[in-house]
Formats: C-alpha cells, sequence, structure tokens
C-alpha cells in the first residue's frame, strides 16, 4: 500500500515527509489547504477529530499526532531510531516523546496564543514571553543531549529525533511573524545547529526544498516558505 500523508507546507506534516524521503517509503501527498480551513472539513475530521495537521493513512488505519507517526514508521520500516531491542532505544524515546509533548506543544501555544489565552494582547506577549524561556530552556537541553554525541541524535544516519528538531528550529527562527527573534539564541546550540545543517544537505531536505518552497537554507538560515500548492498558514 502507498500511504497517504495529509500535510500542508511547513507544518508538522514537513517532519513526516522528511522522513518518508529519506527512507524511500512510498506515499502519496494529499494538501491539506488551510487557506480555506481543510482541517475542518468533515472529511478530514474524520481521520483526525483534533483538525490538526498531519494525518497518514496506513493499512493499520489513519495515525495522527507526529511522534506516534514517527515511531510507527520507524517500527515498521527501520532506519528512523533504534529498534526495539537496541540498548539505546529507551534514550531515543523519552527525547522523542520530550521533543513531541514539552518542545512542540510550546510552540504550538506561542505561535496561536489566541487559542490558549483569548484575543488580549498584553496577555498574549505575556504567554509568548514565558513560552520563548521554555522553549530556549528545552532546546538547552537538547543542545546537551546532542553535544554528547548519541548515535540517534545528530549522527551520519538521521533520524525521526533530528528532522524534529531541525523542523523546530526553523519555526521558531520564523514564527510569529510580527514578533522579535533576539531570544532564540542559536549560538548555545552548536551540535543542534551542526545536525540541522546535516539534515538540510540530506537529498529528502532537497527533495521538500522544491515540493514544499522551503528556500536554500530551511533550517539554519530559513526563509518563510513558498510553496506551489497550498499554503503554510
Amino acid at each position: 500500500m502507498t500511504y497517504v500523508l495529509h500535510y500542508a507546507p511547513d507544518n508538522a506534516s514537513l517532519i513526516i515527509r522528511l522522513a518518508l524521503e529519506h527512507r524511500g517509503i512510498p506515499y502519496c501527498a494529499q494538501l491539506v489547504d488551510r487557506a480555506t480551513q481543510g482541517q475542518r472539513a468533515p472529511a478530514y475530521l474524520a481521520l483526525n477529530p483534533n483538525g490538526l495537521i498531519p494525518v497518514i493513512e496506513t493499512p493499520q488505519g489513519p495515525i495522527f499526532e507526529t511522534g506516534a507517526i514517527l515511531l510507527w514508521l520507524g517500527d515498521t520500516h527501520g532506519g528512523l531510531g533504534p529498534a526495539p531491542a537496541d540498548m539505546a532505544r529507551g534514550d531515543y524515546l523519552k527525547w522523542l516523546f520530550y521533543t513531541a509533548n514539552t518542545l512542540h506543544p510550546a510552540l504550538r501555544m506561542m505561535f496561536y496564543p489566541e487559542k490558549y489565552i483569548g484575543t488580549d494582547e498584553a496577555h498574549q506577549q505575556a504567554l509568548r514571553t514565558g513560552l520563548q524561556n521554555q522553549i530556549m530552556s528545552a532546546f538547552d537541553r537538547l543542545e546537551a543531549v546532542a553535544a554528547q554525541r548519541p548515535t540517534w541524535l545528530g549522527a551520519d544516519m538521521p533520524t525521526g529525533l533530528d528532522f524534529y528538531i531541525a523542523a523546530c528550529l526553523r519555526w521558531c527562527a520564523l514564527y510569529p511573524v510580527d514578533a522579535p527573534r533576539n531570544w532564540l539564541a542559536t549560538r548555545r546550540l552548536p551540535a543542534l545547529m551542526q545536525m540541522a545543517a546535516h539534515v538540510e544537505g540530506l537529498p529528502c531536505t532537497v527533495a521538500l526544498q522544491s515540493a514544499e518552497g522551503l528556500g536554500p537554507t530551511p533550517f539554519t538560515s530559513p526563509s518563510y516558505a513558498n510553496p506551489p500548492h497550498g499554503s503554510a498558514t
């Protein structure tokens, strides 16, 4: 079966698409048009009742949640992280889910504060300020892990965690569009930035530079996506 990945350009589906491309796993990319609230359409909600992107259709049914999809793809096809019997499996999983459960939700709250705290601008700014400290702290923790050079983060063979963190670094450098970026201290993250540069040079990234309009340096010096189809926001 060829999987169907429901995606929007430069959304969390980017992480899954990188993994699919990297492993050469056959899939069909099905655009979810955010400009028309395609993620709220009844057909999409039947796949993911949370109305979030991505969803991947598999023989085991639709799977949503980025971390869950990465784990399922890795266990099904291999090559995206330590196998179940690998002694490094526990360390990989705890940091994969730290990224999925701590870092990624904080990014979402910073990008869409109105969904969490209402429309008052002062409240939104206070939330964003607190989240900036939380996000930078999360990156610092991941940097300390990457600096130890484990086989499953920043190594020659990338894992799902590499793709996940590289995408998060990208989005922090771009969003929110109208907010300052001086809080993102990438100088404190040399190991993570080296990992991001490695991911940037992979064939899977080159493929998505065209498919999603990511620009020439999507992870080390990102620019806003200019996709041939769909909208990133």
